[in-house]
């Protein structure tokens, strides 16, 4: 009788059972999503790199002067610069997930997508190497593309896989609208009102910015949103439970601002000699030098806000009312 339950001297329970979590409660609660399409994005990133170096050398050749191709190099040398950013950090991106299902040390995946952006880095250095001219210009595009692309991969290595894919995603997504919306731009020129005095033509240049620069980050936030929902998606039919929730929206939305930030930091530490070399040639190379620095920088802010709010705007409407929420 004394160990019937209830008793005063029943058994008691295992405490340690009691305590102990089921290992199936709660799959995968804590880890981040998992970056899909990571394959797929890293090998596009780098045929975007691959084609600017190819459109670089090509206009370069093109120049009947020394001059005109210092020129041309300095102009040329943010898009090498964004895309090796992206392709350094995308393919640390495929190079790092499957570490990452394997293992939970952070530090593994860092050194996995930390060397596949080097390895990006130096095949990129090396075709530039064998392809351009051998000149301090060429050293210059060389070396800071080199930089960027482990800098990408460093990025890349940051614990929340899903979130990098996002903002890997949106930002090539940017940069290749930018290149499609060049051929609107002499129509939005006219558009604009641009005439034949001097400040028509900057108020209407002004304009085409600014029209550029919102449909840039409204794509950016787009491409961050759809990629994060399908993250999530393939999280929660792979039985694991993806922990996304409204910042990784918000810094995936503003990533690819960030890194347009991020490149212009790059271009002004690593690229400071040639664009200085550029600016002396003249006056108004001068003058288009500084202007262009400033646009990139109003562009790079534009996209960062836009693009987080489109995105994080974007995930507020999937969220049902509180008035449906039965625990309410």
């Amino acid at each position: 009788m004394s160990n019937e339950p209830g008793g005063p001297t029943a058994a008691a329970p295992d405490q340690s059972e009691a305590l102990a979590p089921r290992v199936d409660d709660h799959p995968n609660t804590g880890r981040a999503a998992p970056a899909p399409g990571a394959t797929a994005l890293a090998l596009l990133a780098a045929g975007w790199l691959a084609a600017m170096l190819w459109s670089t050398r090509e206009a370069i050749s093109s120049a009947t002067a020394g001059v005109t191709a210092v020129s041309l190099s300095a102009f040329a040398l943010p898009g090498v610069i964004s895309a090796a950013l992206v392709a350094g950090a995308a393919v640390g991106l495929a190079a790092g997930e499957p570490v990452a299902r394997r293992t939970e040390r952070v530090t593994l995946r860092f050194a996995a997508a930390v060397g596949a952006g080097l390895l990006v880095g130096l095949l990129a250095a090396l075709a530039i190497d064998l392809s351009y001219a051998g000149d301090v210009t060429t050293r210059t595009i060389a070396g800071t593309t080199a930089a960027a692309a482990v800098i990408g991969g460093a990025l890349a290595g940051a614990r929340n896989g899903a979130v990098v894919g996002a903002v890997t995603t949106a930002a090539l997504g940017a940069l290749l609208f930018v290149v499609a919306f060049s051929l609107a731009r002499d129509p939005l020129f006219n558009l604009f009102g641009a005439g034949d005095t001097q400040q028509s033509l900057i108020n209407a240049a002004s304009w085409v910015s600014r029209t550029e620069s919102l449909l840039a980050g409204l794509i950016a936030g787009g491409l961050a949103f759809g990629y994060l929902s399908w993250a999530r998606r393939r999280a929660v039919s792979d039985g694991g439970e993806a922990a996304l929730r409204w910042p990784a929206y918000l810094v995936a939305g503003a990533g690819p601002g960030l890194l347009l930030l991020l490149t212009e930091v790059i271009i002004r530490i690593g690229g400071r000699s040639l664009i200085d070399l550029a600016a002396a040639l003249s006056e108004a190379d001068a003058v288009a030098q500084t202007s262009l620095g400033t646009s990139r920088v109003d562009n790079a802010i534009w996209v960062l806000f836009v693009g987080a709010l489109t995105a994080v705007i974007s995930f507020g409407r999937t969220l049902g009312s509180p008035a449906d929420d039965p625990q309410q």
